[in-house]
Formats: structure tokens, C-alpha cells, sequence
């Protein structure tokens, strides 16, 4: 746990150095979208990698919370901070409320993923229909700026608050490592039934881990709102949300601490890149970013986090 620690805070420190040092709008944007995805991604680690519970439905919970921040401000004048809690509540409520549905009727594996998918496209049918979501229009928060309205000037600002929430993960993961919950967990996601019988309730483990998991996740959601002022269905329940969580964490490394950094960082790196390289030729940086992923996932199944682990473990040998 101490290591971990000292990780943590080593990684705050990177991130301090980055709004503080960095004056660059294109660099701090970077360093902002890239904190963004890693979010995402140990959103979905914490259910995913740790529990075992795949899912291919994530963007409900970060859809949740996008709404809730937007519409808390827009037609309940509550302040943006109050509405994050708001978001971040609501996001975990839904959590609970999907998991409680899906795993007292034993849904797991591509059941629980199917399913997780099936409440994304219900949520988006609903923002669609319903008038306070703004239907298909959307909604688009009036730009105020100011930190009390968490809108800052600069992107310095926004690099704080999500790297904040990345840490915030890391701190609950690395309990989770630790704590009686993830070895619950991940017992659970080992042989559940094995766990049963030495007295764990899967139910109850597998619903903390989802409200966890879906508490992150409605952050980054109402993160979303407040930088780029606009949410519709489409945003905000799509599969593109869902996609970029799990495959930030599948290439990282599943039911690490770092992978989901890794991995994010990777991507984004990757996707800017075959962007700024290829972006001319229409489709051609798409092919390259989808090929790249492929091979990772084909030849590095433990993902970036397995081959730093095992580059140590060569190393250590070698001492």
C-alpha cells in the first residue's frame, strides 16, 4: 500500500507540474483529454478489471451525470459544484440500481454486458423523448467564467480538477487492492461460487463495486458539460463513451493500478498522432489507430501494465 502511495502522490506531483509549468493551450489540452480518458478507463476498471463484470454499457452512468450536472444548473439554478455532487450521487444511484437488476437475477459475463448495453440505449431513448433533456437538441450550459461556476479561463483549471478525480481513483483502487471489499471482489470475480461458500455475498460486493465504478464515472461526465458547455443523447449515451472506458483498460491492463494510465495515456498518444500524421487522407488514421489496437490486444494480453511487469520481474532475476 505504501508503494502505491508514494505513486499517487508522485503522480499528483506530474500533474501539478503540468498546469502550473505548461503555458501552452495545445499541450494543456492534451494533458486534459488524456487525464479525461484515463478516468474513464479506471472508471471501468474498478467493475471491470477488478470484478470481472464487463461492461459495454458504461456511458449510462457518464451519461447520468452529464444531464444531471447540465439540468441541476439550467432548470434548478443550483450552483455547478453543488451539481457535481448532484451528478456524481445520481451516477451512483443508477450504478446501484443496475447492478442490484442484473445481479439478483445472476447476470454475468456477456449476459451482464448485453445488459449494460440495453439501460445505455434505454437511457438514450429516454434524453430523446423527454423534454427537460432537451430531446434531440441537447442542452447547452451558458458559458459563465468563473470557479465558483467551475468554468475557468484557461485550461490550467480544468487539468486540476480532473487530474484531482484521476487521483481520487487511483486512492480508491489502491484501497481496493488492499481492503477486505477487493479481496471480496475479487474473489467474486475468481469463482464466485467459491466465494459464496466461504461466506461472501457476490450481490452485495458486485453492487459496491458497480456504485463505485458509476460514481467516476458521472464525474467525467459532468467534467464533460462544464468544458465543452453541451450534452445531447448521442454524447452522452452513445457507445463511443463505452468503448473508449473499456478499451483504455483492456490495453492498459485489466485489475491494475496503472493500466488504466497506461493505456489511456496510449491511445490518446496514438490518436493524435495518426490524426496530426494522416488526418488528410480521410479514414487512414482511423485504420492504423484500429490496427494498433488490434495487435496490442492479439500480442499483449496482459496489457502495458503486464509488460512492465514483466521487463521488473527480468530485471529482478537478473540482480
Amino acid at each position: 500500500m505504501k508503494r502505491d502511495l508514494l505513486g499517487i502522490a508522485a503522480f499528483a506531483l506530474v500533474v501539478l507540474a503540468c498546469a502550473t509549468l505548461l503555458k501552452s493551450g495545445v499541450w494543456l489540452n492534451f494533458v486534459m483529454m488524456a487525464l479525461y480518458a484515463t478516468l474513464l478507463a479506471q472508471s471501468w476498471n474498478i467493475l471491470g478489471g477488478f470484478g470481472g463484470q464487463f461492461s459495454f454499457g458504461h456511458a449510462v452512468f457518464f451519461g447520468t451525470g452529464a444531464y444531471v450536472q447540465a439540468i441541476a444548473q439550467l432548470s434548478g439554478g443550483i450552483n455547478a459544484w453543488l451539481a457535481l455532487g448532484l451528478a456524481i450521487l445520481a451516477a451512483a444511484a443508477v450504478g446501484v440500481a443496475v447492478a442490484s437488476l442484473s445481479f439478483r437475477y445472476g447476470l454475468k459475463g456477456s449476459y451482464f454486458a448485453l445488459v449494460t448495453l440495453a439501460f445505455a440505449e434505454v437511457f438514450r431513448i429516454g434524453a430523446l423523448s423527454l423534454p427537460f433533456t432537451g430531446g434531440g437538441v441537447g442542452l447547452m450550459v451558458p458559458l459563465r467564467e468563473s470557479a465558483l461556476n467551475l468554468q475557468f479561463v484557461n485550461r490550467q483549471g480544468y487539468v486540476l480538477l480532473i487530474g484531482g478525480f484521476v487521483v481520487l481513483a487511483l486512492l480508491v483502487t489502491a484501497w481496493l487492492r488492499h481492503s477486505r471489499l477487493g479481496a471480496r471482489l475479487m474473489a467474486v470475480r475468481d469463482n464466485e461460487d467459491a466465494a459464496r461458500a466461504v461466506g461472501v455475498n457476490p450481490l452485495t460486493v458486485k453492487t459496491s463495486a458497480a456504485a463505485l465504478s458509476a460514481a467516476f464515472m458521472g464525474a467525467a461526465g459532468a467534467f464533460y458539460v462544464q468544458v465543452f458547455q453541451y450534452i445531447d443523447p448521442a454524447i452522452a449515451f452513445g457507445p463511443a463513451v463505452s468503448v473508449e472506458a473499456l478499451v483504455g483498460a483492456i490495453v492498459g491492463g485489466m485489475g491494475t493500478l496503472w493500466g488504466p494510465v497506461l493505456g489511456a495515456l496510449a491511445l490518446h498518444l496514438l490518436a493524435d498522432l495518426t490524426r496530426n500524421l494522416f488526418g488528410q487522407l480521410p479514414g487512414l488514421n482511423m485504420v492504423i489507430y484500429g490496427s494498433v489496437l488490434v495487435l496490442i490486444v492479439m500480442f499483449v494480453p496482459r496489457g502495458l501494465a503486464g509488460i512492465a511487469q514483466s521487463l521488473r520481474q527480468r530485471w529482478g532475476r537478473r540482480d
